[in-house]
This record gives structure tokens, C-alpha cells and sequence, in this order.
């Protein structure tokens, strides 16, 4: 028997194709957006990252435990891209640790919602790994899951606000850069 001939039956109707379509693109600026996110933190590329932000941003890291029970308490808490910025510059200009590499490796992206304003919800596990200059070896730095609202600004996708839940009871050494 031969190849079943396409009848008009079996293919989408044009609206269920252009919607997969968008989402589709939808998924893969977001995917795009923390690869540029993890290669400008790893780079230590800390003006590009605050870039990543739009100007009412939040930017949070906290432990598993706070965020489940709805306490905002975390390790780092900024509520704006000047409280990003000057954390950015802080780092690159006063702070004093140990030199390292850091590779963010982010994966498992979710977009959860699209608002027709713009607005995009998503989610993506994450991990650092982390070597510092004077030990042989790669430790695992943190592990966890990215919360993301993300809002067009120019055309362009920007962090409104990243909530950076880590899963590990403790994060070792120090958290310089972030995550």
C-alpha cells in the first residue's frame, strides 16, 4: 500500500497552527533569554545582567523553606534595577572574594502563561556549579527553580521579576554573583 494521501482532515485549521507557532517562538525567546542570562552571570558580565531587567524589577533569592511558607526573606532582595545595579557594582568594584567560574545551567523551561499585555509567566530549573581558583575540583553551588514574569519593553523580553528558589539547605562559601 502507498503513502496515505494529506486529506484536509488531518491537517490543523490555520488559528490552532498560528497559536502553536506562537507559542513555539514564545518558548524559544525565553529559552534564548537565560542562555544570554547564564553566559553574561558566568562571564561575570554583570553590567549585561542588570540589563536584563526592567526598571520596576524584583529580583529575589530564597530558600525553599521561606518561599513555601510565603516569607519574601532571602539572600539577596531587590526591589528595583537601581537595587540590582548597585549590587552589580558592588561586586565589580568594592567587594573582595575569592576568585572563581561559576556555569549556570538552566533547563526544564515551563511558560505558564501570555497575557495579551505582554506579560509572560515561566518557569526553568537551575544550577550553579562553582570552582574556585585555588581548589581542584567543581562543587555544586546551588540547585533550584527560577519563578519568572517577564514584560516586553521596546520589543525586547526583560525580567519584571525573577525569584530565584534554591533547594539545597545550605549555599556554601559565599553568594557573590548571583544566580
Amino acid at each position: 500500500m502507498g503513502k496515505a494521501a494529506l486529506t484536509r482532515d488531518h491537517l490543523p485549521d490555520a488559528a490552532a497552527l498560528d497559536s502553536r507557532l506562537q507559542a513555539l517562538l514564545l518558548h524559544h525567546e525565553i529559552e534564548s533569554f537565560n542562555a544570554r542570562y547564564a553566559q553574561a552571570l558566568d562571564e561575570q558580565r554583570l553590567a549585561d545582567w542588570t540589563d536584563m531587567f526592567t526598571e520596576d524589577a524584583l529580583y529575589v533569592v530564597l530558600s525553599r523553606e521561606n518561599f513555601d511558607r510565603g516569607l519574601p526573606v532571602g539572600l539577596i532582595y531587590c526591589e528595583s534595577k537601581r537595587m540590582i545595579h548597585d549590587r552589580a557594582f558592588a561586586l565589580m568594584e568594592t567587594s573582595m572574594f575569592a576568585p572563581r567560574y561559576l556555569r549556570h545551567i538552566i533547563g526544564n523551561q515551563i511558560v505558564l502563561s501570555a497575557e495579551s499585555n505582554g506579560t509572560v509567566k515561566s518557569r526553568a530549573n537551575y544550577v550553579v556549579l562553582q570552582v574556585l581558583l585555588d581548589r581542584p575540583d567543581a562543587t555544586l553551588h546551588q540547585v533550584g527553580v527560577y519563578y519568572d514574569v517577564f514584560r516586553r519593553v521596546g520589543g525586547t523580553l526583560k525580567l519584571a521579576e525573577r525569584r530565584c528558589v534554591y533547594d539545597n539547605l545550605l549555599v556554601p562559601n559565599a553568594l557573590c554573583i548571583p544566580v
